[in-house]
């Protein structure tokens, strides 16, 4: 009864996300969930929903923000916001400040891939050393547009563009269905407070430029047709991808010599494969292997087979992949 209750005086967003959440499967009754708060209006509203679903699953919420220090003072302020709003829904909070810049430099990566770097990083801590089971990001449905098109001009393969993924292991994105205007409405109808990032509104990041400049211009000349068509390329995407690691699974299964043994790979049977299933094994060697996956690397590897054995080629800048004995053997080179 008291559920009853309490889901009658939800709005109807609050409602379909508490549907969306049982439907998939994201939260199960009485879990730990860590919420990653930005202070932005997306990170803050999929805290009020949790809240606000919080009595019907009995979920215990406790908040995370990183500080990564890019924008001075306004950095600190956003912290101290996020921190003053857990302390008001007496809800646990935990920070981390990140020289994000000086680790860019040092990883040579751009500033938003060592951001997310130690931005995941943090989170994974925090729930191993205080017991949570999830991190709820507030990932929605233009976020999965911006990826998608941010993977596809990187190059990515066919699956690359799944985009955001609703659960991936401990990482769980609930507002993913959601649109973002439906969102800012819900933020302006509850009167929920957040910080703006001003750095948001620039197109120095290449996420920006999708966000401000590519989408509008694609939406301006085909009106309502371009989320829902990437969100059905997502979705397909998703399911070839499941439908690939349930093929590969029995392909390894049935025979054996393809998986990586040793550091290595038995050549004749690769050779037997269709170009397609070659490059996919050899994604699960270098991912053994914690090496980078590119089409370049992947594409040395299947014109390698081409060749013949005594040749070899660099992969990952670090390993050295020599056919011999009639196998593959990949040796890093320190």
């Amino acid at each position: 009864m008291a559920h009853a209750l309490i889901f009658m005086l939800m709005n109807g967003l609050e409602k379909k996300f508490l549907q969306q959440l049982k439907s998939r499967s994201l939260v199960d009754y009485g879990e730990r969930v860590l919420v990653a708060v930005s202070g932005g209006a997306d990170s803050m509203a999929l805290l009020s929903l949790l809240c606000a679903v919080q009595p019907v699953l009995h979920v215990e919420l406790a908040v995370a923000h990183c500080n990564f220090q890019l924008r001075g003072a306004e950095s600190d302020a956003d912290e101290t916001f996020v921190r003053n709003y857990a302390a008001s829904r007496g809800l646990p909070f935990f920070v981390e400040r990140f020289d994000t810049l000086r680790c860019a430099a040092a990883w040579k990566k751009s500033a938003e891939e060592t951001a997310r770097i130690l931005r995941y990083g943090f989170f994974d801590d925090v729930m191993q050393q205080h017991g949570f089971s999830k991190i709820a990001t507030g990932h929605h449905v233009n976020d999965n547009a911006e990826t998608m098109l941010f993977n596809l001009f990187r190059g990515v393969s066919l699956l690359g563009l799944r985009g955001i993924r609703a659960r991936h292991g401990k990482i769980i994105r609930p507002m993913l269905l959601l649109h973002k205007a439906d969102i800012a409405t819900y933020v302006i109808e509850k009167g929920i407070a957040s910080c703006i990032d001003a750095s948001n509104f620039t197109d120095d990041y290449d996420r920006n430029f999708i966000r401000n400049r590519l989408i509008p211009l694609i939406e301006e000349r085909f009106p309502h047709k371009l989320l829902p068509s990437l969100g059905r390329l997502s979705e397909q995407a998703g399911e070839l991808e499941e439908f690939l690691e349930l093929y590969f699974e029995n392909l390894l299964e049935r025979h054996p010599t393809l998986a990586l043994t040793e550091s290595r790979l038995n050549a004749q049977a690769l050779q037997k494969l269709t170009v397609f299933e070659q490059k996919e094994v050899f994604k699960r060697a270098l991912r053994d292997l914690n090496l980078s996956i590119d089409a370049q690397a992947l594409q040395k590897l299947v014109d390698l087979l081409k060749t013949q054995p005594g040749r070899r080629v660099m992969v990952g800048g670090q390993v050295e992949v020599l056919w011999r004995d009639g196998a593959l053997h990949f040796l890093r080179h320190v």
